[in-house]
Formats: C-alpha cells, structure tokens, sequence
C-alpha cells in the first residue's frame, strides 16, 4: 500500500446517525480520501444523505457498492451483527476497510474479519477513535514517560439512567440480546476497555458479573470485572445502565501519582502528584473520527501503522466476552 499516491475513493455502508457528523465528513475533509458512495436500504434515505454530503453515487445494495470499481475502500458503518456479513465480503473484494465498532457482537466473529483480511494483506480498521484523539493521547503521554511513576491499577464506573426509550419498551437494537449480548456495554464499554488496552497493553486474565437487574429489555444491564494486564497492572469496571445519575470517571493510580478522566464526558484532565494537581482541557475535533480516518491515510502511504486494526479490536472484544459470558 506504500505506492498509493491517488486519492482514495471511498464507500459507506450504512450511512445512518453516527455517518452524519461524527465520522463521514472527516473522510471528505482527509486530504487524499474522498466520499465517492453510500449505501442504505431506504432508497430515500441514502439519495437525502447523498444529496445533503455532496456524494454522486447512492446504493439500496451493499454489493454493488462493494464492488463498484470506483469505490476503492469500505467504511461499514451498520448494526455490529453485520459486520462480519458486510466485512467478509470487502475482504473478498480486496478493498481496505474501516468497520465501526464494536468489530463484531463476539470474539470468535472478530477473528474470523480480523483473519480474513490478514489473509488478503489488507488493512481493517476499527472506528475506536480514541486511541486517536489529542484529548486521550496526552494521558499516554503522561503514562509512557511515567509522569505518575509505575502504573498500578486503573479503575472505570460508568453510570445512566434508563432512557425514555428504554422504559417504553421501543425497539432498540443496541439493547437487543441478539445483537448486542451486552446492550449498551457493548456500545460504551467497548470504547473505554480498548482505551485501556492501548495505554496498557494485552490483558492477560479477566473475569466479570454481568446480569440484566430492570428486566426492560433482553440485553444485559448491569456488569462489574476485574482483570490484569499482562504488565502486572490491574483494572477494574462497573457499568450499570439502571442508576440514579449518569457518572463517567476514570482513575489510573501510578506509584507517584494519579491521572483522572473521563471515557465520553466533555471535562478536563486531571493529574495530580506531589507537585500539586493540574486540570488540562483538551477540545475534541468538530468530527471526532477525523483524527482516526487522517492516521488510516498515513497507513495506506506506508508512513505509520494505525493503532486500531482488526486484531487489537478482537482482543477487546475476548475481554467484552469474558465480562458478559458470551462462549469463546
């Protein structure tokens, strides 16, 4: 891919909520990369959402986009439980990809998409974009040059209350069982656990306790674990999706300090050690994928590897499943 010196035409399938803002313009605004065609199955859908980005083409059918010679790459931006439907194929086509988190609703299908593209020597991309944002790479920083001293143990709680969608009983499939074992700690939690595993490196051993406590829809609702790293650090998590109030906070205990953060909340940084406690406020992009889809350019030239490809994403995904009790 080091020979790549054309702009990069790109496909989306499934050019829904998280396309309109977060991601899909940053592949227009990418230097090199351009959006060349969308796919949904609502024909008036995708010819709005085409209309409204300035897109030329528009697909009702994932297979003509995938194999549209003027489409040179994949963004699959669906539902997880396609992704390995939608994935297999763009492999088979030899096109790079991107595919929006989480890679797959379990282990054993991401490592089949992780597999398949390994086996093609093309690149996967997975949408954890925030092994990319300056907001979250200045906690590696702080972490890399032991700013806090030798990490010792990272801790998360996650916290909301049940929506008014939840407690209508409206369908949703990011809290149906089928796609989603783990509901929205599937969606959230994910984000949060590849986040560690960049800063911290594979985990060796996990356990968990997940259970669904409100009974408002099929998935799980509520789950606690506890894992070691393979450098000796250990986490741990609690998520619950039932509570009084939404709370976000991180904590990574170091030997000479403490870093404190937020996985989604828009608050500063803290970091705090024997010189005294500083806050940094670091602004996320307008679309927070663009840093994400700018690193996956650099890696199509051959200039740096991206660190959220299909294997790393599988790992956090054996950790989900090791949480909520899906079978490995």
């Amino acid at each position: 891919m080091s020979e790549i010196t054309k702009t990069i035409r790109w496909g989306i399938i499934g050019c829904g909520n998280v396309t309109e803002l977060k991601s899909g313009p940053a592949y227009q605004k990418t230097e090199g990369f351009t959006l060349s065609a969308v796919m949904r199955r609502d024909a008036e859908k995708a010819a709005d959402y085409a209309k409204r980005h300035g897109v030329n083409k528009y697909y009702t059918n994932a297979d003509e986009l995938i194999n549209d010679p003027e489409v040179d790459a994949v963004y699959i931006a669906t539902p997880p439980d396609t992704h390995k439907f939608y994935g297999l194929k763009v492999a088979e086509a030899g096109k790079p990809c991107c595919i929006e988190k989480p890679l797959a609703p379990n282990y054993q299908d991401c490592l089949s998409i992780a597999e398949a593209f390994e086996a093609k020597n093309i690149p996967v991309f997975v949408a954890y974009y925030r092994r990319t944002l300056p907001r979250f790479d200045q906690i590696k920083k702080w972490i890399d040059t032991k700013t806090i001293g030798d990490i010792r143990h990272i801790r998360w709680h996650l916290s909301k209350p049940a929506s008014d969608k939840d407690c209508s009983g409206e369908y949703n499939w990011r809290t149906d069982i089928k796609i989603a074992t783990g509901g929205y700690f599937d969606d959230l939690a994910s984000h949060g656990l590849d986040l560690f595993i960049h800063y911290l490196g594979p985990i060796k051993e996990v356990s968990g306790i997940s259970l669904n406590q409100q009974g408002l829809y099929t998935s799980k609702d509520a789950c606690v674990a506890n894992w070691i790293h393979e450098s000796g650090i250990t986490g741990s998590g609690s998520w619950n999706f039932g509570s009084f109030e939404r709370e976000d906070v991180v904590e990574i205990y170091g030997s000479k300090g403490k870093i404190t953060f937020s996985v989604f909340e828009n608050v500063p940084l803290i970091l705090k050690t024997a010189e005294g406690e500083s806050k940094h406020i670091i602004e996320h992009p307008e679309n927070i994928q663009l840093h994400h889809v700018e690193q996956m350019r650099e890696h199509l030239l051959g200039n740096q590897k991206h660190p959220s490809d299909g294997f790393t994403a599988t790992h956090t995904s054996w950790v989900m499943d090791q949480i909520i009790g899906n079978p490995v």
